[in-house]
């Protein structure tokens, strides 16, 4: 595995919303740095984390490799999805850096613009670790 197969796995798991897709993806003992200061380890861990995107609807994601060495790689992402629940509202909006839009009781839930740089390590053909930084925001309408 490279950054070009990690990524359309990565692609794929998101917009299928698969928690066993994602995990797939890494080392029985590989992490995912979803922040500078989380970090999730094995498959139990990856496959729990993942499962917040069960709350996201219409997923679209698109990326671009910056760089691939083999063993190591990084790209560009983008995502944008429909947020489905009021948990994932609320998840979304207790997110160290993300300010609160207005809403008020009965507004629709926001669809949600995420963009950010995803770093890769592999070994033994799958993802030893994986690191990445992100901002969101609520599409504009």
């Amino acid at each position: 595995m490279d950054i070009q197969d990690f990524m359309q796995g990565y692609k794929t798991a998101w917009e299928a919303r698969d928690p066993a897709l994602f995990a797939a993806l890494f080392r029985d003992d590989g992490s995912y740095h979803n922040t500078p200061f989380q970090v999730q380890t094995g498959h139990a861990e990856l496959a729990a984390y993942w499962k917040r995107v069960q709350l996201q609807e219409d997923v679209k994601l698109s990326f671009e490799i910056l760089a691939n060495e083999g063993s190591t790689g990084i790209a560009h992402w983008h995502v944008t999805y429909q947020v489905a629940s009021e948990e994932l509202f609320r998840i979304w909006a207790s997110s160290t850096g993300t300010s609160l839009p207005s809403r008020q009781p009965g507004d629709a839930l926001p669809r949600m613009v995420l963009d950010g740089v995803l770093q890769a390590r592999f070994a033994d053909g799958l993802c030893a670790e994986a690191r990445i930084w992100w901002h969101s925001m609520p599409e504009a309408r």
